[in-house]
C-alpha cells in the first residue's frame, strides 16, 4: 500500500506542477492584476458565497462513496446509477438556496447574475468529484490524477486566448473567467462520466427512492462535516464584504494572500485524495497504518513547515512579485495566512484517517469548534483589523482544529506516537524559524536568502532523518 501511495502521489504531483501553478500565477493572478482588487474581491467573495452551501449539492455523498466503493468495489454500478439522478435534485435545490439566500441578504442584480453561474459551476465541479471519488475509491488513480488536472488544462487555454490573444480591444472582464470555467467543467464531467462508463457493469440510470433515502442517512454525517469545515475557512470573505464599508476592496486584497495559500492547499488535498480510499482499505484489512500516517506527516508537514516560515519572512517579496496594488496590506495579510498552511497539511492527513475510520461525530464535534471559533474572533477583529484581523482568525482557527483532530486520531486509532518523533519535529520547528529570522535580518539578497532558508530545512530534514532517501526508495522498490 505505500508503494501505491508514493507511485501514484509521484504521478499526481507530477501533473499538477506542471499544469496548476502555471494557472494559479500564470492566468489567476493576470487576472486579479487587469481588474483590480475591487473587482476580483467581487467575484471572490460570490464565489466564497456559493460554496458555502456547496454541502447541499453533494450531501457527503462524494466522502461516503469513496469510502464505501474502496471497501466494496462491486457497489459501484447500483450506487451510481441511483446517485447520478440524486445529484441532480440535488443541484436543483442548491440553486433554489442560493438564490433565497441572495435575496434575504440583499444582493444586487448584478451579485445575483454572478452566484448564478457560478452556482452552475458548482453543481458542475460537484459532479466532477463524486464520479473522481468512484474512480479513485476503484484505485484508478493515474485516470483520476488526469481528470484532476483536465478543468484546470482547458481553462488556461481558454483564458489565455482571451488575456492574450488580442481577438478583442474590450479588457478582460471578471465574467469571461466564469465563463471558461463552465466549459471547462462540462468538458471534464463528460470525460469522468465515460470513464465511469467503461468501468461499470450493467449500469442503468433509475431513481430508487428507499435506497436514496438509506445513501443520505449514512451520508448526512459526511454533510454535517464539509458543512461546518467549508464554512469556517470560507465565510472570512463573505463577513468582510457584508461588516466593512469596502469589503470586495478588502476581500481583494484577503484574496492577494489567500490565492497562495488555496494552492499550497491543493497540494495537501492532493495526498488527502489518495490517502481516503487507501487508509480506507487498510483499516478494512485491520492493516498497520502508523508508518503510512508516519510516512504522509513527514512528506507533507515537514514541507509545508519550510514553505510557510520562509513565506512569513518574504511576504512582501513575494506579494510585490505577484501583485501590482495593495502591496503592503496584503502582505501583511499573506504573512499570517500562509502560517495556517501548516495546520492545514495537518487536518488532511488526520482528518482523513479519521474520514476512512468513519469517526464522524468526533470530527462534527471538532468543525463545530472551528466554526464557532471562527465566527467570534471574525466578528471581534474584522471592524478593527479588516482583512488583517480575518487572516488571524483564519489561522487560529486552523491550528485549533488541527491539534483536535491529532488527539482524536491518536486516541481512537491507538497508533503509537513516540517522544523522539514530537521532539525532532518541534525541533525542526524551531530551528527553522530562528535560521529564517537570521537570514532575513543579514543576508541581503533576497532571492538568496529565501533560497538559503529553503536549502537549510532541506538538509535539517536530512540529519534530524525526517527526511530519508534511503526509506523512499525501499518502499518505492520493495513495498515494505
Amino acid at each position: 500500500m505505500k508503494k501505491k501511495f508514493i507511485t501514484n502521489l509521484a504521478f499526481l504531483l507530477l501533473l499538477n506542477i506542471l499544469i496548476k501553478p502555471f494557472w494559479i500565477f500564470g492566468i489567476d493572478r493576470t487576472v486579479q492584476n487587469i481588474v483590480g482588487a475591487n473587482e476580483y474581491g467581487f467575484y471572490f467573495t460570490l464565489f466564497n458565497f456559493s460554496l458555502l452551501f456547496n454541502i447541499f449539492l453533494d450531501f457527503g455523498i462524494t466522502n461516503f462513496n469513496n469510502r464505501n466503493i474502496a471497501r466494496h468495489n462491486q457497489l459501484l454500478s447500483k450506487h451510481f446509477s441511483n446517485i447520478i439522478g440524486l445529484k441532480f435534485i440535488l443541484g436543483l435545490f442548491y440553486l433554489v438556496l442560493v438564490l433565497l439566500s441572495s435575496f434575504i441578504i440583499d444582493y444586487s442584480q448584478r451579485q445575483i447574475y454572478f452566484l448564478l453561474l457560478l452556482s452552475f459551476n458548482q453543481f458542475l465541479s460537484s459532479l466532477i468529484l463524486y464520479m473522481r471519488s468512484s474512480i479513485s475509491a476503484l484505485h484508478f488513480f493515474k485516470i483520476d490524477s488526469l481528470i484532476s488536472v483536465l478543468d484546470r488544462t482547458i481553462m488556461i487555454i481558454l483564458c489565455s486566448i482571451l488575456l492574450f490573444g488580442h481577438f478583442t480591444d474590450i479588457p478582460f472582464k471578471i465574467e469571461w473567467l466564469i465563463y471558461s470555467q463552465t466549459i471547462a467543467y462540462f468538458f471534464t464531467a463528460l470525460v469522468a462520466f465515460f470513464v465511469i462508463l467503461s468501468k461499470s457493469v450493467n449500469l442503468s440510470f433509475k431513481i430508487d427512492i428507499k435506497f436514496l433515502i438509506v445513501i443520505l442517512r449514512k451520508s448526512y454525517p459526511y454533510a454535517l462535516l464539509i458543512l461546518l469545515m467549508t464554512s469556517y475557512t470560507r465565510i472570512d470573505t463573505v463577513m468582510l464584504e457584508r461588516l466593512l464599508p469596502d469589503g470586495d476592496t478588502q476581500s481583494g486584497i484577503y484574496a492577494h494572500g489567500y490565492r497562495i495559500l488555496d494552492a499550497a492547499s491543493q497540494y495537501a488535498y492532493l495526498f488527502a485524495a489518495l490517502l481516503l480510499p487507501i487508509f480506507a482499505r487498510m483499516l478494512k484489512n485491520k492493516d498497520n497504518i502508523s508508518h503510512l500516517v508516519k510516512l504522509s506527516f513527514l512528506l507533507l508537514v515537514i514541507p509545508s513547515v519550510s514553505l510557510s516560515v520562509s513565506s512569513f519572512f518574504y511576504s512582501k517579496d513575494i506579494i510585490y512579485a505577484l501583485y501590482e496594488s495593495h502591496i503592503e496590506v496584503s502582505a501583511k495579510v499573506f504573512s499570517i495566512l500562509i502560517l495556517g498552511f501548516v495546520p492545514i497539511s495537518i487536518s488532511y492527513i488526520f482528518g482523513t484517517l479519521l474520514t476512512a475510520n468513519g469517526s464522524l461525530r468526533a470530527l462534527n464535534f471538532m468543525a463545530l469548534a472551528g466554526f464557532l471559533t471562527n465566527i467570534i474572533l471574525n466578528c471581534i477583529l474584522i471592524p478593527k483589523y479588516q482583512a488583517y484581523g480575518a487572516a488571524i482568525a483564519s489561522l487560529v482557527t486552523q491550528v485549533v482544529t488541527a491539534i483536535i483532530q491529532m488527539i482524536l486520531a491518536v486516541r481512537i486509532l491507538k497508533f503509537n506516537v513516540t517522544r523522539k518523533f514530537i521532539f525532532l519535529t518541534i525541533s525542526y520547528t524551531f530551528l527553522i524559524f530562528i535560521s529564517a529570522y537570521l537570514i532575513n535580518n543579514y543576508v541581503e539578497n533576497r532571492m538568496l536568502g529565501f533560497s538559503a532558508i529553503i536549502l537549510f530545512s532541506i538538509v535539517l530534514a536530512g540529519l534530524f532523518k525526517l527526511i530519508n532517501i534511503k526509506f523512499l526508495y525501499k518502499i518505492i522498490k520493495y513495498d515494505l
